[in-house]
């Protein structure tokens, strides 16, 4: 809460959109009792407007549901992308109507350099940058990309003119190899 509402002083606003958990507590050195009831009295408060979690497992997120009752938590931030599709979450989330949100979908530009995301992205006249970025919005996921460059801000801003095929969606379904990134072995989770 302190953190949060510093956030808000120190943006100027009333209440910022949305607050999320960015991990799980590692072995449970803080219950998730304490930091879900957190975010749903923030809500309450109205110094944010929705919550959401980060790098939740389906069991976690079925935890949380428990907790939280009939407060929403509105997206899930996940790392997805090309190399890892982390299907089981995916599915679990669909059914759950909950939104989930992709973190790494560049995969530190490991997919500037993949011949099949190259080739997809000759034959719509774009950067594999874009074609990660529209499959995982083809997915129904929100995107986070990152760059230090403006230039790739703006290209990556161009994704969401991009219409894959369906032949594009199931060559990148090819690719998952189960390529997790963000692990750090104290936060980390066991994951599905």
């Amino acid at each position: 809460m302190p953190s949060l509402r510093k956030s808000v002083e120190k943006l100027g606003v009333d209440a910022v959109d949305l607050t999320l958990i960015h991990w799980p507590a590692p072995q449970g050195e803080v219950k998730p009792e304490e930091y879900l009831t957190a975010l749903a009295q923030a809500r309450d408060l109205g110094l944010t407007k929705q919550i959401g979690v980060s790098n939740f497992t389906i069991q976690g997120l079925k935890q949380a549901r428990e907790i939280l009752g009939d407060v929403p938590i509105v997206t899930n931030q996940v790392e997805i992308h090309p190399y890892l599709q982390n299907r089981a979450l995916v599915d679990f989330a669909k059914n759950e109507g909950l939104h989930l949100t992709s973190y790494m979908t560049l995969v530190v530009g490991k997919v500037m350099n993949d011949e099949v995301m190259k080739d997809i992205a000759r034959q719509h006249q774009a950067t594999p940058a874009q074609v990660a970025l529209a499959w995982a919005m083809a997915q129904g996921h929100s995107v986070i990309s990152s760059s230090t460059r403006r230039e790739n801000l703006e290209s990556n801003l161009k994704a969401l003119d991009l219409q894959l095929s369906e032949e594009d969606i199931a060559r990148i379904a090819t690719l998952d190899r189960g390529e997790r990134i963000a692990n750090p072995p104290q936060l980390a989770p066991d994951w599905d």
